[in-house]
């Protein structure tokens, strides 16, 4: 299966900036869509931006125009760079990839795969 590991959490100031990385490993194929997602404490898990294998993005409103993603499909990672930080962005955030990859038993298996999460925390 496919293990993802995101990194560049961490403390910002409001209007800082801060990028993330997300990168997946396992025997893998294809990687379709990759998104980033976040979590405020007492919320629900919210899109915040994706990118498709061709490299169309989609931002949740809150964050276009303040937010990047981009994606490096030859080393399978997924970026989020952050600008203008506020203190509403702050949350756990979670990559996301829909990923096509071989299994112990040596089948092709398509996984939905999120990353355990990294904290942004965006405070004076």
């Amino acid at each position: 299966q496919v293990h993802l590991v995101e990194s560049g959490g961490g403390l910002a100031q409001p209007g800082g900036s801060l990028r993330l990385s997300c990168a997946a490993s396992g025997r893998i194929s294809r990687i379709d869509n990759m998104g980033w997602f976040r979590q405020a404490t007492g919320k629900q898990r919210e899109m915040v931006a994706t990118i498709t294998s061709g490299g169309s993005t989609n931002y949740a409103t809150s964050v276009k125009g303040r937010f990047t993603i981009s994606r490096d499909n030859a080393n399978n990672r997924v970026y989020l760079q952050m600008t203008s930080l506020n203190p509403e962005d702050t949350a756990y955030y979670y990559c996301n990839m829909q990923v096509l990859s071989k299994n112990t038993n040596d089948e092709w298996v398509a996984e939905n795969a999120w990353g355990q999460g990294t904290r942004i925390t965006v405070s004076s």
